[in-house]
């Protein structure tokens, strides 16, 4: 994925404008520029963006958080202009000379973090096997909203978690963006849901099909005694042995996103503690895209529905960091090309 070069004013022709930062942590500092189009190669096509969704990624590049971030981009500051955003939805423009499945004028989606960034920008231009057909029963920021949040929980629910029917199912974060879609993608199977959030979003939570909420501003739910056999936990708040305590023997604990120390140690002993015992603690590896055909059946027929609780236009990019990083969405925020506020 290429979003461009920074050009002068007097070479306007062909500019684009794109959203990018030059030192962590501080909003205030996040810009829009002026790049070149970019031109796609020959496997690429181009895209003109009409939305794009924040994740938990973007923040936590944009606050050099984890560590290791720094270490990858830069350890004061990103080593070069870096563009924020990987879930897109738009429509094709033009292709290179060897695309075989997209022509200009089709309505695209899909994460590019597997091939760069660059999704906060008016154009951006991507392999072609990084993108998928749009829906057509929903809105181009609805889509955006798709990629990461709901293939994280797609792949941690069937490739990690092996749901089937019958189970008793935990899903904490089940406010978020990948929470709300794993509520959605689980009410597939004959299944007991229990979904964690704080108060203020609880009916939110409940609205999405869930069996029992759980209020962990209110009680330790991993000092309840209520047992599950799969747990998907997108905040890993709490220790492994916090989470051995709820999970059921032969039970499957899951880990695809949360705090960074909580997250390191499920990485480091959950193997070494599923080779002794029936529990298993897995983490979800993202595989970009892997899914997507899944979603669309899912989106399509209606069992699944994207959900956007804010769209904010281009021109508000940092209110709509800002909500982001407050933590009060329910389901995702999305940034619209449009001018208008949604």
């Amino acid at each position: 994925m290429r979003i461009g070069i920074p050009r002068q004013k007097h070479e306007a022709r062909n500019q684009m404008k794109t959203i990018a930062f030059t030192e962590y942590g501080d909003l205030d500092k996040l810009r829009i520029i002026e790049v070149e189009k970019p031109v796609p190669k020959d496997n690429e096509v181009l895209i003109k963006i009409h939305a794009t969704s924040i994740n938990s990624w973007d923040w936590e590049l944009f606050n050099a958080r984890p560590f290791v971030n720094r270490m990858m981009f830069g350890l004061f500051r990103p080593k070069r202009l870096k563009t924020l955003g990987f879930d897109i939805a738009g429509r094709v423009e033009a292709i290179g000379s060897h695309v075989k499945n997209l022509k200009p004028g089709d309505e695209v989606y899909g994460d590019l973090s597997a091939c760069g960034w660059g999704g906060l920008a008016e154009y951006v231009a991507a392999p072609e096997n990084a993108l998928a057909i749009k829906p057509k029963s929903i809105s181009f920021e609805q889509a955006a909203a798709v990629p990461q949040a709901a293939l994280l929980s797609l792949q941690g629910l069937y490739d990690v978690g092996h749901i089937k029917s019958g189970q008793q199912i935990l899903i904490i974060g089940a406010s978020g963006g990948s929470g709300s879609f794993a509520v959605q993608i689980a009410r597939q199977f004959d299944v007991e849901i229990s979904g964690v959030c704080r108060t203020e979003k609880m009916d939110f939570v409940r609205s999405l099909g869930v069996d029992k909420v759980i209020d962990y501003t209110a009680e330790d739910f991993t000092r309840s005694g209520e047992q599950y056999n799969l747990i998907i936990d997108a905040q890993a708040h709490h220790s492994l042995f916090d989470y051995k305590r709820i999970l059921k023997p032969n039970g499957i604990y899951v880990m695809h996103g949360g705090k960074s120390s909580s997250m390191i140690q499920i990485m480091l002993l959950g193997p070494l503690l599923s080779l002794f015992g029936s529990r298993k603690y897995r983490t979800v590896f993202h595989k970009a895209n892997k899914g997507l055909d899944v979603m669309n059946q899912l989106i399509d027929s209606g069992k699944v529905v994207p959900i956007v609780d804010k769209c904010f236009p281009f021109s508000l990019f940092v209110e709509a960091f800002r909500y982001y990083g407050e933590g009060n969405a329910r389901g995702k925020v999305v940034i619209s090309m449009e001018t208008d506020r949604r």
